[in-house]
């Protein structure tokens, strides 16, 4: 693809807590700008809040908290040409969305997914063949606090984003400076799986124990069984990444709890606040699930995350009725 042609086409797809932080700063920096347009692809109550009001982002970053990005679609079959899709759903709706996206993205489009998960580019590359996938991984605190509103808490979001593998001779590096340039952190890595698989390690262990017990992530790292449970998920996960020959440290365990006690004693997880919400869907699959795919397609015995994917299924269930 040549990047040097008249418009650079970014479309943001999801204005969630991920989606609407990232894509406040590319569609407030390039507003305007004939070089770069930006797109944002928002369903139902969203869309309407955006096309009357504009996106909203409530963070210290910001003393202008409104912006109206270029275009404004409901689906993924408006979007047309695109250089650069920054997929920001959550990863029950990832498989619906490359559905619709197979038959109308051009071929050699580049694919950001800023979403958590170790198989989501894998996923996303068996989906969407036509397309270069940069895998990567994202950190921001920021949520949904209303349709088209966005608090971002905490330090600057950033990302990590790597080559995708497929594409070895592509190099991403000039597009993403349309991110880089709207103030976006942004690190590459030409193997960024190793960063991905050390998200996982805290997100997958300490979601898992804390949607089980509806504990916080500092009562899981104090309390001797639960950090036992954490523990034996991390081994698990370690076995699996060593087997596909990610690159991690040798203390990756020891790193993961270090992490985990840098956090507020109360702060919850994501998957806890869901589980025990009773939202019918929430990202165990993500998680529990992956692993358990890993496990059978290698060989390797993952009993610790069968036992509570169960009992986290029998919570969900038990509050369903």
């Amino acid at each position: 693809m040549n990047f040097t042609t008249e418009t650079t086409e970014l479309a943001v797809v999801g204005l969630g807590g991920v989606g609407g932080y990232f894509g406040f700063k590319l569609a407030q920096y390039h507003a305007g700008a004939a070089a770069v347009w930006v797109t944002f692809v928002a369903r139902g109550a969203t869309h309407a809040a955006v096309r009357t009001h504009g996106l909203t982002l409530l963070s210290p970053e910001h003393a202008e908290p409104v912006v109206h990005p270029a275009r404004l679609v409901a689906t993924v079959a408006e979007l047309g040409k695109v250089d650069l899709l920054l997929l920001c759903t959550k990863e029950y709706d990832l498989e619906d969305l490359c559905r619709q996206l197979q038959p109308v993205l051009p071929a050699g489009s580049v694919v950001l997914p800023l979403m958590n998960g170790v198989d989501i580019y894998e996923r996303i590359r068996r989906w969407l063949p036509q397309a270069i996938v940069l895998p990567a991984c994202v950190y921001v605190a920021s949520h949904l606090k209303e349709s088209g509103v966005v608090e971002h808490r905490g330090n600057p979001g950033r990302i990590i984003v790597g080559q995708d593998p497929q594409f070895p001779s592509f190099d991403p590096t000039p597009l993403l400076r349309s991110l880089t340039a709207a103030g976006i952190a942004l690190e590459y890595q030409a193997d960024v799986f190793p960063a991905i698989w050390t998200k996982f390690f805290f997100i997958a262990s300490f979601g898992l124990v804390s949607a089980r017990y509806n504990r916080s992530i500092g009562q899981v790292n104090e309390d001797p069984a639960l950090h036992a449970r954490a523990r034996h998920l991390m081994q698990e996960i370690e076995a699996i990444a060593r087997a596909k020959g990610i690159d991690l440290p040798a203390d990756i365990i020891a790193r993961t709890f270090q992490k985990a006690a840098t956090f507020p004693y109360p702060t919850p997880t994501s998957l806890q606040l869901d589980v025990h919400a009773g939202r019918p869907r929430t990202e165990l699959e993500l998680f529990a699930g992956a692993i358990l795919t890993y496990g059978e397609a290698l060989a390797l015995p993952v009993p610790e995350t069968r036992r509570i994917y169960r009992e986290i299924q029998a919570l969900a269930s038990s509050d369903g009725q």
